[in-house]
């Protein structure tokens, strides 16, 4: 049986295709020139055709080349269709992760699948946004395999990969007379209801601006406030004042509501990829789950 020529001088011949030099083609490749040279020679004779036009000055392909181009590209991707499958189908199994999620750590969460995609092996991330009651219970009854949360941390979790989320800003109503001041101190605050959960752990962002506000400018909305973007239409409601997360400032555009700087001394929310079972490694942790930590810590350093 004739399985035609090798994909390597196809592959080489797609290349010098492309750039319509052998010697930009063979540093693309990391070969010589002449190799390039022979690989699609070899192709040539193979096929009974010339692929490309010659001359001293320049390299352009010929009308056969042009026609056999198209079939080569499929070819080729249909090859590397091929590997990239049969890498996912030799990949160990439990290398797919489940990752919960706040809203605010969105961006995060996605910056983790698509290099997770990336990795050799490739492992699929099934992203779950979750607020934090609905994230550890997902921890607890084995629904997702891991899930960044909001400090303070549950015990009984193993937490790595710890960041910090600053909240320098408070939203307001785009009208009201604070929109227009370039700074706000607490102080300033006096008749203004601030937004807040309930539940405010001690040494927290929560606990800390509940000090500095005062009992009567709290406004409860709910046990927690794990979605500040939904949280803004309080705001320009009139039902009260947020503070707002660094990532929900930058993306988040609205015409009724405006973000003003807050100088309430470093306020942040602290977060972590948590997870039940041991630190690692450990002999009970998946490679999904190990290269989930890892791949996290790399999404953190490069960002």
């Amino acid at each position: 049986m004739d399985f035609g020529p090798p994909l390597r001088d196809i592959g080489c011949f797609a290349v010098v295709a492309r750039h319509l030099s052998f010697s930009r083609a063979a540093a693309d490749l990391g070969v010589s020139q002449p190799a390039a040279s022979q690989a699609v020679g070899r192709l040539e004779r193979a096929l009974g055709v010339r692929l490309f036009e010659r001359t001293s000055r320049e390299v352009r392909l010929s009308p056969a080349g042009k026609a056999l181009l198209p079939y080569a590209e499929a070819l080729l991707e249909s090859a590397a269709a091929f590997s990239a499958e049969a890498k996912r189908l030799a990949a160990p199994a439990g290398t797919a992760v489940r990752l919960a999620y706040p809203p605010v750590a969105g961006g995060l969460a996605a910056r983790i699948a698509r290099r997770m995609a990336r990795r050799d092996p490739p492992a699929e991330v099934e992203l779950r946004p979750a607020g934090r009651a609905a994230a550890v219970a997902a921890l607890a009854e084995g629904e997702v395999t891991a899930a960044i949360l909001a400090a303070p941390f549950p015990r009984e979790l193993t937490t790595a990969v710890r960041f910090h989320v600053p909240v320098a800003h408070l939203a307001v109503p785009a009208e009201d007379p604070l929109a227009e001041l370039p700074r706000l101190r607490p102080e300033r605050l006096a008749r203004h209801r601030v937004l807040m959960p309930r539940e405010r752990p001690p040494g927290g962002m929560w606990a800390r601006l509940a000090a500095l506000v005062g009992p009567h400018l709290q406004h409860v909305v709910a046990d927690e406030i794990d979605d500040f973007a939904a949280a803004l239409d309080l705001v320009a409601a009139g039902i009260g004042l947020l503070p707002t997360p660094l990532p929900v400032v930058t993306s988040v555009r609205r015409d009724d509501v405006a973000f003003v700087p807050l100088d309430a001394g470093g306020l942040r929310l602290t977060y972590a990829l948590a997870w039940r079972g041991g630190t690692l490694p450990a002999g009970s942790a998946t490679p999904g789950l190990m290269a989930l930590v890892r791949t996290a810590q790399e999404c953190l350093w490069t960002r």
